[in-house]
């Protein structure tokens, strides 16, 4: 059984027809919705797809706990349902559904596949300002880091039960989008097969980036040097 865990915050434009595309898929996936208590109305299309649905399921937060508890929370969920295989992604279409066959055959060789913006065939369809802020963002996280891979804050992964299992058992800290590098970070320490695919990345079309304001990017900067921070001090 393979799910697919996608976060939402307000995204009612976006949530029914990314279900309705990755249904055509016909892999037989199932899909968890952890909804953020969303004002827009997104946890009430998705309770909605959800009774029409058998493959749909929604975890309503009671607040905004924002993306690493969003993730925990629905990894757990849907190991306990015994899932084989998890993809993650956004809901606003940055992530396109057709890469997910792709993402999933790359566990035949790899305990975790990543969908890159950053190797050679991707392409980051975003304007000057983002595309500058994605690059530093990486090439800080393999600077302070050594994290061998190009793009470690992409959201766009498929993990295997392994790999969940390992990640659900740490203690990770981070919050926000450092959460995405923590995962890699310490599944790379483990010796865990990474790899990326490349992808063409879309900047949203309905909806507001959640990564557009300058206090997420301080606060990335922030998480950052604190992980690294806290690496250190487990190393004495």
């Amino acid at each position: 059984m393979i799910y697919v865990v996608i976060p939402t915050y307000n995204e009612a434009g976006n949530v029914e027809r990314l279900v309705g595309e990755i249904r055509a898929l016909d892999l037989g996936l199932r899909v968890l919705i952890v909804d953020d208590s969303s004002p827009d109305g997104t946890g009430a299309i998705v309770e909605r797809l959800s009774r029409e649905m058998s493959e749909v399921e929604i975890i309503h937060n009671p607040g905004k706990v924002g993306l690493g508890k969003a993730y925990i929370e629905g990894l757990k969920y849907v190991c306990d349902k015994g899932a084989d295989a998890i993809v993650t992604m956004d809901a606003d279409f940055s992530h396109n559904p057709r890469y997910i066959p792709e993402l999933l055959d790359g566990l035949r060789k790899a305990d975790v596949v990543i969908g890159s913006r950053h190797v050679p065939g991707a392409q980051l369809n975003y304007p000057w300002f983002r595309k500058t802020v994605s690059r530093l963002a990486v090439s800080l996280a393999r600077w302070l880091m050594g994290l061998r891979v190009r793009d470690s804050t992409s959201a766009f992964r498929c993990f295997n039960k392994e790999a969940i299992q390992f990640i659900l058992e740490r203690d990770i800290f981070s919050e926000g989008y450092i959460f995405l590098v923590e995962v890699l970070y310490l599944l790379y320490l483990n010796n865990f097969k990474i790899i990326e695919i490349p992808i063409v990345f879309e900047d949203r079309v309905l909806g507001e980036s959640k990564m557009s304001a300058p206090r997420e990017i301080v606060k990335g900067v922030r998480g950052l040097l604190r992980l690294r921070m806290r690496q250190v001090d487990s190393s004495k």
